[in-house]
């Protein structure tokens, strides 16, 4: 799709069929990260589609290690061990946060300067809370004002720390895990509230041991990590867009197999099961420490909620979505603890606000969240995507519930996370 591509969504009355999710992004970007520092060579299959992956992968060729895609679609990484070369020019990480904060802390052991950057969207986001650790670690970083990227990495020696994020982050404690492999003696990450266990996992797929308790995580420098062999389970994240276009039609029936489940993640069922959506789960394995399972899903009432606390940080992706098509739920959406929203790729707490009102929907605005009535009627609107992938995916399922055409602009942004969004979403909406 080419750059600010403008995509027409049309009413529809029914989602019925089966889509094959893109794999999981998270688990995708650290695979790739570690597949660079382990020994040997790693194959992968299923690696996301998305844009942001192949700009983590891109900045691992830049660093001397070599990658390849096969013609069944397979990334196959050779590794260099943790020693990887001085680029010869800046690390381009393209819209990818994860790329840029956890792939430095393998550079903060580095003995070389690295220096990384971004588009527009990302030269916004916050570094500080990776800058801190990793300067506590021995690291001297530079950025821009505000902690912004480009960043600069004076890597070299590292000692280990004892951390306690401020914010509830799975990159920050991956970013600080990674720093650790190249740390001297045991590195600690305790956070206020349990994130995504996606990085932990990836370690010890590699073979490097990791301990956790609780809220703590702990990792010994110098442990050696051997190449891999494995399939990503599909992006559950990317998944809760079909999953809220199915609850917003009765008839709706969707089978969605393959599907990332882990625990951290599939707290998202959870929450639509009390809205009101009728979901089974089949066929469920476990593949390098990550679950997965085919998903299996009917319409019914779709009823609305509340999300606050240790469920926003678990859902934090997901948000957008429910929040858009929140006016057509019975009983509407409170979103609460959800300030992160605000310094995502998009503020995503206005341009939810802002595109739903465009649409003819009451929504209060809140600093940290959200409140959005239910029974709304939605009617066409001419939207914006605000460069932001998961706000131009969430009002394309809003759209399909609204009174006429919905025009949005930027919609290539899709791409970042899910290339074949749009076409996969034609293949089983009824009109």
């Amino acid at each position: 799709m080419p750059q600010g591509a403008t995509v027409i969504v049309r009413p529809a009355s029914a989602v019925r069929g089966l889509v094959r999710i893109p794999g999981d992004k998270s688990i995708s970007h650290r695979y790739a990260m570690l597949a660079a520092i382990a020994e040997g060579t790693s194959r992968f299959h299923n690696f996301s589609a998305a844009q942001d992956c192949y700009s983590t992968l891109g900045c691992m060729q830049a660093l001397g290690c070599h990658w390849e895609k096969e013609e069944d679609g397979v990334i196959e990484v050779k590794g260099r061990g943790l020693k990887l070369i001085a680029p010869a020019q800046p690390l381009d990480c393209g819209n990818s946060g994860s790329t840029i904060r956890m792939l430095s802390g393998i550079l903060a052991g580095q003995p070389f300067i690295t220096e990384l950057f971004g588009d527009e969207s990302l030269s916004r986001r916050p570094m500080a809370r990776i800058m801190k650790p990793l300067a506590e670690m021995g690291a001297r970083i530079e950025s821009c004002e505000g902690g912004r990227p480009p960043l600069k990495i004076h890597g070299g020696a590292l000692k280990a720390i004892q951390y306690k994020p401020e914010v509830a982050s799975a990159q920050v404690k991956t970013c600080v895990l990674f720093a650790g492999l190249s740390a001297n003696g045991e590195t600690t990450v305790e956070e206020p509230i349990r994130t995504r266990d996606h990085g932990e996992l990836a370690l010890r797929a590699f073979g490097v041991q990791v301990e956790r308790s609780g809220n703590t995580t702990r990792i010994k420098g110098g442990q050696r990590l051997h190449a891999l062999e494995a399939h990503i389970p599909g992006d559950l994240s990317s998944a809760a867009f079909f999953l809220c276009a199915a609850a917003l039609f009765p008839e709706s029936q969707l089978t969605l197999p393959g599907i990332l489940m882990n625990p951290t993640r599939a707290r998202l069922l959870d929450i639509l099961i009390q809205m009101g959506l009728k979901i089974s789960v089949a066929q469920l394995e476990e593949h390098h420490g990550e679950l997965i399972g085919t998903i299996e899903v009917r319409g019914a009432a779709w009823k609305g909620g509340a999300i606050s606390g240790a469920d926003t940080a678990a859902l934090i992706d997901e948000i957008p979505v429910l929040a858009a098509t929140a006016p057509c739920t019975e009983n509407g959406l409170e979103v609460r603890d959800a300030k992160e929203l605000r310094v995502k790729e998009s503020d995503r707490i206005a341009a939810v606000a802002i595109n739903l009102r465009k649409m003819g929907a009451e929504v209060e605005e809140r600093p940290d969240g959200l409140r959005i009535p239910g029974r709304q009627r939605l009617h066409g609107a001419e939207l914006d995507s605000f460069g932001d992938h998961r706000i131009a995916m969430a009002f394309a399922i809003a759209a399909l519930r609204a009174d006429g055409e919905t025009v949005i602009s930027g919609a290539d942004a899709a791409g970042v996370s899910y290339p074949s969004f749009f076409s996969d979403l034609n293949s089983v909406t009824s009109h």
